[in-house]
């Protein structure tokens, strides 16, 4: 509780006051990960290995954009870095621990933006979201990463949505996904898509207790690579289950 204390104190005043709300959860997320290292592992190698891979079939690597960086335990930073001239990191909060890494490893073409990257601020006015749409305004962009976000921005929603009077959170939802892929599938650069489509909740026995789609009747584009990811393992939440994602990769390269 003190780690995770710290990590609260030094990250809120170098977040914008309109995301500091979020603080709270992205330390949340950061305390799981660090408990569930070795669960998480092949799905964090994963991630890295495919994007990766995407870099190396590239011809032109000036500016790279990922969303939903997070933690950057599923993006190897590091070969981004390397690859490109400039890279944006965006999310709504970007912990003291990974502003400190990145200062170590002395990554001088990264950039920091906070963005609520969900589009819901617009559902809710009755626009039609589009939630990248900024960056049209990234010069010389060539690649746009949405990493493991998608799911993210349907459970966030659904938690503002709580309250809501006159709104249905389902169609909501529904409407932020689609504008997401829509959006990202719409660019003139190379994309990857990393995402949770569905979980099931596992017993002992291997038995589904329970399973639900996070793409909320939208449907999934094709993937190159899926895999599991046991993101409650045997123990987080419960000795007798565990809840287990499935995860897709999807890239398309111009």
């Amino acid at each position: 509780m003190i780690i995770e204390a710290l990590q609260f104190a030094a990250t809120t005043p170098v977040t914008p006051s309109e995301f500091r709300p979020f603080v709270g959860s992205s330390v949340s997320l950061w305390s799981r990960a660090t408990r569930c290292k070795d669960e998480w592992a092949a799905h964090e190698e994963n991630c890295r290995r495919f994007i990766a891979d995407t870099i190396g079939r590239m011809r032109q690597r000036r500016t790279a954009v990922v969303l939903g960086s997070g933690l950057l335990r599923d993006v190897p930073i590091q070969e981004l870095s390397s690859a490109f001239d400039t890279v944006v990191l965006v999310d709504l909060v970007h912990l003291a621990s990974v502003r400190m890494w990145l200062q170590a490893k002395r990554l001088g073409n990264v950039r920091l933006v906070h963005r609520d990257l969900s589009g819901l601020g617009d559902a809710l006015a009755g626009k039609l979201p589009e939630p990248l749409s900024f960056l049209r305004q990234v010069p010389y962009l060539d690649l746009v990463v949405s990493a493991n976000l998608l799911s993210q921005i349907g459970v966030g929603a659904e938690r503002r949505l709580e309250q809501a009077k006159d709104v249905s959170p389902a169609d909501v939802v529904s409407q932020l996904i689609e504008a997401h892929l829509g959006d990202l599938t719409a660019l003139p650069c190379t994309t990857i898509l990393l995402t949770d489509v569905a979980y099931r909740i596992v017993g002992r026995s291997g038995e589904t207790l329970e399973s639900a789609d996070l793409m909320h009747g939208v449907p999934a584009p094709d993937a190159d690579e899926h895999w599991p990811w046991p993101v409650v393992p045997f123990g987080e939440q419960g000795r007798d289950y565990q809840i287990v994602h499935q995860v897709i990769a999807k890239r398309i390269l111009r």
